[in-house]
Protein backbone atom coordinates (compact mmCIF):
# COMPACT_ATOMS: atom_id res chain seq x y z
CA UNK A 1 0.00 0.00 0.00
CA UNK A 2 1.25 3.47 -0.81
CA UNK A 3 0.23 7.10 -1.10
CA UNK A 4 0.63 8.31 -4.69
CA UNK A 5 0.72 11.99 -5.60
CA UNK A 6 -1.67 12.15 -8.57
CA UNK A 7 -1.04 15.86 -9.14
CA UNK A 8 0.68 18.24 -6.69
CA UNK A 9 -1.27 18.21 -3.42
CA UNK A 10 -3.73 15.49 -4.52
CA UNK A 11 -2.97 11.99 -3.28
CA UNK A 12 -4.41 8.50 -3.80
CA UNK A 13 -4.01 5.79 -1.17
CA UNK A 14 -3.84 2.56 -3.17
CA UNK A 15 -4.09 -0.77 -1.35
CA UNK A 16 -3.23 -3.81 -3.47
CA UNK A 17 -4.72 -6.05 -4.49
CA UNK A 18 -8.05 -4.27 -4.09
CA UNK A 19 -10.10 -7.38 -3.35
CA UNK A 20 -12.75 -7.84 -0.63
CA UNK A 21 -12.49 -5.11 2.05
CA UNK A 22 -9.22 -3.65 0.60
CA UNK A 23 -10.06 -0.25 -0.85
CA UNK A 24 -8.51 2.92 -2.24
CA UNK A 25 -8.90 6.32 -0.59
CA UNK A 26 -7.50 9.80 -1.11
CA UNK A 27 -6.42 13.15 0.26
CA UNK A 28 -6.57 16.69 -1.10
CA UNK A 29 -4.32 19.28 0.56
CA UNK A 30 -4.04 23.04 0.21
CA UNK A 31 -3.41 26.01 2.46
CA UNK A 32 -2.21 23.80 5.31
CA UNK A 33 -5.54 21.91 5.41
CA UNK A 34 -6.66 18.48 4.24
CA UNK A 35 -9.79 16.87 2.80
CA UNK A 36 -10.00 13.08 2.79
CA UNK A 37 -11.94 10.89 0.39
CA UNK A 38 -12.96 7.77 2.35
CA UNK A 39 -11.19 5.90 5.12
CA UNK A 40 -10.46 2.14 5.36
CA UNK A 41 -12.06 -0.97 6.79
CA UNK A 42 -9.87 -1.63 9.80
CA UNK A 43 -8.18 0.34 12.54
CA UNK A 44 -4.75 -0.83 11.36
CA UNK A 45 -5.27 0.11 7.72
CA UNK A 46 -6.85 3.46 8.54
CA UNK A 47 -4.04 4.42 10.90
CA UNK A 48 -1.50 3.62 8.17
CA UNK A 49 -3.45 5.78 5.73
CA UNK A 50 -3.70 8.69 8.16
CA UNK A 51 0.01 8.49 9.01
CA UNK A 52 0.93 8.56 5.31
CA UNK A 53 -1.34 11.56 4.71
CA UNK A 54 0.12 13.35 7.72
CA UNK A 55 3.65 12.85 6.42
CA UNK A 56 2.83 13.87 2.84
CA UNK A 57 0.84 16.98 3.73
CA UNK A 58 2.95 18.30 6.58
CA UNK A 59 0.46 17.44 9.29
CA UNK A 60 -2.25 19.96 8.41
CA UNK A 61 -5.64 19.50 10.07
CA UNK A 62 -8.15 17.19 8.37
CA UNK A 63 -11.04 19.62 8.01
CA UNK A 64 -13.30 17.52 5.80
CA UNK A 65 -13.85 13.88 4.86
CA UNK A 66 -16.13 12.63 2.07
CA UNK A 67 -17.53 9.09 2.09
CA UNK A 68 -18.20 7.84 -1.44
CA UNK A 69 -20.71 5.23 -0.19
CA UNK A 70 -21.73 3.26 2.87
CA UNK A 71 -19.61 0.10 2.67
CA UNK A 72 -17.31 -0.55 5.59
CA UNK A 73 -14.09 -0.68 3.61
CA UNK A 74 -14.63 3.01 2.88
CA UNK A 75 -16.25 4.13 6.14
CA UNK A 76 -15.40 2.10 9.24
CA UNK A 77 -12.26 4.15 9.80
CA UNK A 78 -14.34 7.35 10.11
CA UNK A 79 -14.22 7.03 13.89
CA UNK A 80 -10.43 7.46 13.87
CA UNK A 81 -10.66 10.92 12.31
CA UNK A 82 -10.26 13.96 14.56
CA UNK A 83 -13.44 15.01 16.34
CA UNK A 84 -13.32 18.36 14.54
CA UNK A 85 -13.36 16.75 11.07
CA UNK A 86 -16.67 17.29 9.25
CA UNK A 87 -17.75 14.06 7.55
CA UNK A 88 -19.86 14.36 4.37
CA UNK A 89 -21.94 11.60 2.75
CA UNK A 90 -25.07 11.00 0.74
CA UNK A 91 -28.29 10.86 2.76
CA UNK A 92 -28.86 7.21 1.76
CA UNK A 93 -25.26 6.39 2.64
CA UNK A 94 -25.72 7.81 6.13
CA UNK A 95 -28.81 5.69 6.73
CA UNK A 96 -27.10 2.60 5.33
CA UNK A 97 -24.16 2.97 7.69
CA UNK A 98 -26.50 3.72 10.59
CA UNK A 99 -28.17 0.32 10.30
CA UNK A 100 -25.13 -1.66 9.09
CA UNK A 101 -24.72 -4.68 11.40
CA UNK A 102 -21.38 -5.80 9.96
CA UNK A 103 -19.32 -3.23 11.87
CA UNK A 104 -20.52 -4.93 15.07
CA UNK A 105 -19.30 -8.34 13.87
CA UNK A 106 -18.54 -9.61 10.39
CA UNK A 107 -20.46 -12.75 9.36
CA UNK A 108 -18.21 -15.79 8.79
CA UNK A 109 -18.40 -15.62 4.99
CA UNK A 110 -14.78 -14.58 4.44
CA UNK A 111 -11.46 -16.22 5.25
CA UNK A 112 -10.08 -14.89 7.48
CA UNK A 113 -13.06 -13.25 9.12
CA UNK A 114 -12.12 -9.54 9.20
CA UNK A 115 -11.18 -8.00 12.54
CA UNK A 116 -12.05 -4.31 12.31
CA UNK A 117 -10.10 -3.36 15.45
CA UNK A 118 -11.05 -0.36 17.59
CA UNK A 119 -13.47 1.34 15.23
CA UNK A 120 -16.99 2.50 15.99
CA UNK A 121 -19.88 3.69 13.84
CA UNK A 122 -19.36 7.34 12.86
CA UNK A 123 -22.00 8.80 10.58
CA UNK A 124 -21.70 11.82 8.28
CA UNK A 125 -22.30 15.22 9.86
CA UNK A 126 -23.48 16.69 6.55
CA UNK A 127 -25.60 14.83 3.99
CA UNK A 128 -25.92 15.42 0.27
CA UNK A 129 -28.89 14.64 -1.97
CA UNK A 130 -27.59 15.71 -5.39
CA UNK A 131 -24.38 17.75 -5.18
CA UNK A 132 -22.31 19.97 -2.94
CA UNK A 133 -19.22 22.08 -3.56
CA UNK A 134 -16.49 21.97 -0.91
CA UNK A 135 -13.40 24.15 -0.65
CA UNK A 136 -10.11 23.19 0.96
CA UNK A 137 -7.67 26.09 0.80
CA UNK A 138 -7.95 27.34 -2.77
CA UNK A 139 -9.04 23.99 -4.17
CA UNK A 140 -12.60 23.23 -5.26
CA UNK A 141 -14.02 19.73 -4.73
CA UNK A 142 -17.43 18.98 -6.22
CA UNK A 143 -19.24 16.12 -4.47
CA UNK A 144 -21.83 14.68 -6.87
CA UNK A 145 -24.43 11.88 -6.88
CA UNK A 146 -24.92 9.99 -10.18
CA UNK A 147 -28.67 10.56 -10.07
CA UNK A 148 -29.83 7.09 -9.07
CA UNK A 149 -28.72 3.74 -7.65
CA UNK A 150 -25.49 2.36 -9.10
CA UNK A 151 -22.93 0.67 -6.83
CA UNK A 152 -25.28 1.55 -3.95
CA UNK A 153 -28.21 3.93 -3.59
CA UNK A 154 -26.00 6.60 -2.01
CA UNK A 155 -22.91 6.91 -4.17
CA UNK A 156 -20.88 10.11 -4.42
CA UNK A 157 -17.86 11.06 -6.48
CA UNK A 158 -15.35 13.76 -5.57
CA UNK A 159 -14.36 15.83 -8.61
CA UNK A 160 -11.59 18.40 -8.75
CA UNK A 161 -12.50 20.41 -11.86
CA UNK A 162 -9.32 22.46 -12.08
CA UNK A 163 -7.00 19.49 -11.62
CA UNK A 164 -9.36 17.14 -13.54
CA UNK A 165 -8.98 14.43 -10.92
CA UNK A 166 -11.99 12.20 -10.24
CA UNK A 167 -12.33 10.06 -7.11
CA UNK A 168 -14.92 7.60 -8.42
CA UNK A 169 -15.40 5.37 -5.38
CA UNK A 170 -16.82 1.96 -6.21
CA UNK A 171 -18.51 3.18 -9.37
CA UNK A 172 -15.22 1.94 -10.86
CA UNK A 173 -13.35 -1.29 -10.10
CA UNK A 174 -10.08 -1.27 -12.03
CA UNK A 175 -9.07 -4.74 -13.18
CA UNK A 176 -11.25 -6.80 -10.86
CA UNK A 177 -14.88 -7.86 -10.61
CA UNK A 178 -17.34 -5.03 -9.85
CA UNK A 179 -19.99 -5.40 -7.15
CA UNK A 180 -23.44 -3.84 -7.55
CA UNK A 181 -25.74 -6.01 -5.47
CA UNK A 182 -26.75 -3.13 -3.17
CA UNK A 183 -27.41 -0.77 -6.08
CA UNK A 184 -28.46 -1.43 -9.67
CA UNK A 185 -26.81 -3.18 -12.60
CA UNK A 186 -28.45 -0.90 -15.13
CA UNK A 187 -27.71 2.12 -12.94
CA UNK A 188 -24.04 1.15 -12.63
CA UNK A 189 -23.89 0.70 -16.40
CA UNK A 190 -25.38 4.15 -16.98
CA UNK A 191 -23.02 5.67 -14.42
CA UNK A 192 -20.03 4.79 -16.61
CA UNK A 193 -21.20 7.21 -19.31
CA UNK A 194 -21.89 9.79 -16.60
CA UNK A 195 -18.35 9.39 -15.26
CA UNK A 196 -16.79 9.57 -18.72
CA UNK A 197 -18.54 12.91 -19.31
CA UNK A 198 -16.34 14.50 -16.63
CA UNK A 199 -13.40 13.85 -19.00
CA UNK A 200 -10.97 13.26 -16.12
CA UNK A 201 -7.23 13.35 -16.68
CA UNK A 202 -6.82 11.05 -13.67
CA UNK A 203 -9.34 8.67 -12.08
CA UNK A 204 -8.99 7.06 -8.66
CA UNK A 205 -11.13 3.90 -8.60
CA UNK A 206 -12.55 2.45 -5.43
CA UNK A 207 -10.44 -0.65 -5.96
CA UNK A 208 -7.51 -1.43 -8.22
CA UNK A 209 -4.82 0.57 -10.04
CA UNK A 210 -5.07 4.28 -10.79
CA UNK A 211 -6.24 5.31 -14.26
CA UNK A 212 -5.10 8.08 -16.59
CA UNK A 213 -7.23 9.51 -19.40
CA UNK A 214 -5.84 6.96 -21.88
CA UNK A 215 -6.64 4.05 -19.53
CA UNK A 216 -10.27 4.97 -18.90
CA UNK A 217 -12.00 3.98 -22.19
CA UNK A 218 -10.73 0.37 -22.31
CA UNK A 219 -11.34 -0.16 -18.60
CA UNK A 220 -14.88 1.23 -18.88
CA UNK A 221 -15.55 -0.90 -21.97
CA UNK A 222 -14.58 -4.02 -20.05
CA UNK A 223 -16.87 -3.10 -17.17
CA UNK A 224 -19.71 -2.43 -19.62
CA UNK A 225 -19.29 -5.87 -21.17
CA UNK A 226 -19.32 -7.43 -17.71
CA UNK A 227 -22.55 -5.68 -16.70
CA UNK A 228 -24.14 -6.72 -19.98
CA UNK A 229 -23.15 -10.33 -19.25
CA UNK A 230 -24.86 -10.04 -15.84
CA UNK A 231 -28.03 -8.63 -17.41
CA UNK A 232 -28.11 -11.23 -20.19
CA UNK A 233 -27.49 -14.09 -17.74
CA UNK A 234 -30.21 -12.82 -15.41
CA UNK A 235 -32.71 -12.49 -18.27
CA UNK A 236 -32.02 -16.02 -19.46
CA UNK A 237 -32.13 -17.36 -15.92
CA UNK A 238 -35.48 -15.74 -15.11
CA UNK A 239 -36.99 -17.08 -18.33
CA UNK A 240 -35.67 -20.57 -17.58
CA UNK A 241 -36.87 -20.51 -13.98
CA UNK A 242 -33.36 -20.78 -12.56
CA UNK A 243 -32.29 -19.37 -9.22
CA UNK A 244 -29.49 -16.78 -9.25
CA UNK A 245 -27.05 -19.42 -8.03
CA UNK A 246 -28.12 -21.85 -10.76
CA UNK A 247 -27.80 -19.11 -13.37
CA UNK A 248 -24.32 -18.26 -12.09
CA UNK A 249 -23.25 -21.89 -12.29
CA UNK A 250 -24.47 -22.05 -15.90
CA UNK A 251 -22.75 -18.77 -16.82
CA UNK A 252 -19.51 -18.78 -18.84
CA UNK A 253 -17.56 -15.85 -17.44
CA UNK A 254 -15.27 -15.88 -20.46
CA UNK A 255 -12.90 -12.92 -20.45
CA UNK A 256 -13.91 -12.11 -16.86
CA UNK A 257 -13.05 -15.50 -15.36
CA UNK A 258 -9.59 -14.25 -14.45
CA UNK A 259 -10.81 -11.14 -12.64
CA UNK A 260 -10.37 -11.30 -8.87
CA UNK A 261 -13.51 -11.90 -6.77
CA UNK A 262 -15.23 -13.72 -9.65
CA UNK A 263 -17.84 -15.02 -7.17
CA UNK A 264 -19.44 -11.58 -7.31
CA UNK A 265 -21.33 -12.84 -10.35
CA UNK A 266 -23.71 -14.40 -7.81
CA UNK A 267 -24.70 -11.33 -5.74
CA UNK A 268 -24.75 -9.27 -8.93
CA UNK A 269 -27.26 -11.73 -10.39
CA UNK A 270 -29.27 -11.55 -7.16
CA UNK A 271 -29.54 -7.79 -7.79
CA UNK A 272 -30.49 -8.20 -11.45
CA UNK A 273 -33.13 -10.79 -10.50
CA UNK A 274 -34.57 -8.56 -7.77
CA UNK A 275 -34.86 -5.63 -10.18
CA UNK A 276 -36.39 -7.80 -12.93
CA UNK A 277 -38.92 -9.44 -10.60
CA UNK A 278 -39.64 -6.45 -8.36
CA UNK A 279 -38.53 -8.28 -5.21
CA UNK A 280 -36.31 -7.29 -2.29
CA UNK A 281 -32.71 -8.46 -2.27
CA UNK A 282 -31.57 -10.61 0.64
CA UNK A 283 -27.96 -9.56 1.24
CA UNK A 284 -27.05 -12.55 3.41
CA UNK A 285 -28.59 -15.01 0.92
CA UNK A 286 -26.69 -13.38 -1.94
CA UNK A 287 -23.35 -13.65 -0.15
CA UNK A 288 -24.10 -17.17 1.09
CA UNK A 289 -24.75 -18.22 -2.51
CA UNK A 290 -21.43 -16.64 -3.51
CA UNK A 291 -19.70 -18.93 -1.02
CA UNK A 292 -21.63 -21.90 -2.43
CA UNK A 293 -20.57 -20.97 -5.98
CA UNK A 294 -16.91 -20.82 -4.90
CA UNK A 295 -17.14 -23.99 -2.86
CA UNK A 296 -15.25 -22.20 -0.08
CA UNK A 297 -15.27 -19.04 1.99
CA UNK A 298 -14.42 -15.85 0.11
CA UNK A 299 -10.77 -14.85 0.59
CA UNK A 300 -9.75 -11.47 1.93
CA UNK A 301 -6.40 -9.88 2.66
CA UNK A 302 -7.82 -7.20 4.93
Amino acid sequence: MALHEVVPGVHAWVQPDGTWWVNNAGAVADGGQVLLVDTCATETRTRRFLAAVDEATGGGPIRLAVNTHQHGDHTYGNSLLPAATVVVGHEHMREGLRVDPVIDGCPPLWEPVPDWGAVTRRLPDVTVRDRLTLHIGQRQVDVVHPGGPAHTTGDLVAWLPRERVLFAGDLVFSGLTPLVFMGSVTGALAALDWLAAFEPAHLVPGHGPLLTAADIPPVFDGIRRYYQLVLDTAGEGVRAGLTPLEAARACDLGEFAGWADAERIVPNLHRAYADALGTELDVVAALTDAVAWRGSLMPTKV
